[in-house]
């Protein structure tokens, strides 16, 4: 089962194993170090006391195994998604599941109206995530593709995000 969770300190080795390889390929950055891990996970923690909240950096946790991360950035009333999947996980539907699930929780509990994201264009397989999520394809320009999905009142995933233990 797929689980939309805060980030906990403890998750810094995982964030690390998640930022690796051909993961970042489409990125514009390299492999995560561990201290970088360690500070990306610490200012997760910190985003997550701000109130009000503007960007959520959420683990996806299969099982128990911290296999991604999706991240929600509200700004001017609405939302920029982004999510990257270690890639041994690749092909079995945890993107589409975690994008599905995080557009639950901005639709719902945060009532933004549209939810936009991008990817480089030659990243195919996010751009397949997106459509799946239900994203509509709006522009390709300067390398990159972009998508919006706007609120329509219905919601197909329960977009439950727990918090975790601190």
């Amino acid at each position: 089962m797929i689980d939309l969770r805060e980030l906990t300190q403890d998750d810094a080795r995982a964030v690390r194993r998640i930022y690796s390889g051909r993961s970042v390929r489409f990125l514009g950055r390299g492999v995560m170090g561990g201290d970088e891990a360690t500070t990306y996970v610490g200012n997760a923690l910190i985003w997550s006391t701000h109130q009000p909240r503007l960007r959520y950096v959420l683990g996806v946790d299969v099982d128990g195994d911290l296999v991604g991360v999706v991240k929600l950035n509200v700004t001017g009333g609405v939302g920029r998604l982004s999510y990257i999947l270690r890639q041994n996980t690749w092909g079995r539907g945890y993107a589409t599941g975690a994008v599905s699930g995080l557009l639950a929780f901005a639709f719902g509990p945060l009532t933004l109206p549209a939810v936009h994201a991008k990817h480089q264009v030659q990243n195919r397989a996010s751009g397949r995530v997106l459509l799946k999520a239900g994203f509509t394809h709006t522009d390709t320009a300067h390398g990159l593709s972009s998508y919006v999905v706007k609120h329509t009142g219905e919601l197909t995933s329960a977009g439950c995000v727990r918090e975790g233990n601190r």
